[in-house]
């Protein structure tokens, strides 16, 4: 997250690399929380932490968040930008820049990104409903499955680019990349990001 700015990330040169990665869907009551395994392949729910009166770099949300930035060992943390269906910023969205620009002071070392998001948690409610839990069970889960869609989201845009960045330096070194070859494996199995065999 660029200083000062409120404007969507996307994955890219600033790639920390190999590592898991957190995602946070922030609603003004809850906060939902993903994680990836460490190679970015596939989210999974977390937990779901009530939100704090106020937001800033002590209250119980954003430590709770730190804590798991911590244990999970985030490499970088996305942060769902919800956007109105036009793309225009309302109040959900001002909401989701703040509580991310107090985890970027609370977590100096992790890159907090913020991701543009429209209709996660619409989708994750209709996806729970489609796999049979209960209107009244969803509130405890929808804010999780919410995330998970955003750090899968993310988690397929940043392979995406990252297989085009292993295949434009191939062709610049007038090497081939079998199809299947993705960003974060070699041949010798090393899983260094962008080798290419």
């Amino acid at each position: 997250m660029a200083a000062g700015s409120s404007a969507p990330d996307r994955p890219g040169a600033d790639d920390p690399g190999r590592g898991r990665r957190l995602a946070i869907d922030v609603g003004s009551v809850r906060v939902g929380v993903a994680s990836s395994d460490p190679d970015g392949t596939l989210a999974t729910p977390v937990e779901t932490v009530p939100r704090a009166a106020k937001t800033h770099t002590d209250s119980a949300d954003v430590q709770r968040i730190v804590a798991l930035a911590g244990e999970y060992e985030a490499v970088e943390i996305i942060v769902g930008l919800p956007r109105t269906l036009r793309g225009e910023r309302g109040t959900a969205a001002t909401l989701a820049v703040r509580f991310a620009r107090v985890l970027h002071r609370a977590l100096p070392g992790v890159p907090v990104r913020l991701s543009d998001e429209r209709l996660t948690t619409v989708s994750a409610a209709r996806g729970l409903r489609d796999s049979g839990v209960r209107a009244r069970d969803q509130r405890s889960m929808i804010d999780q499955a919410a995330a998970v869609a955003i750090l899968q989201g993310w988690l397929d845009e940043r392979r995406s680019v990252l297989e085009r960045a292993v295949r434009a330096q191939a062709n610049e070194e007038g090497a081939t990349v079998p199809e299947n070859h993705g960003p974060e494996q070699d041949t010798a199995g090393s899983n260094t990001p962008g080798t290419t065999p």
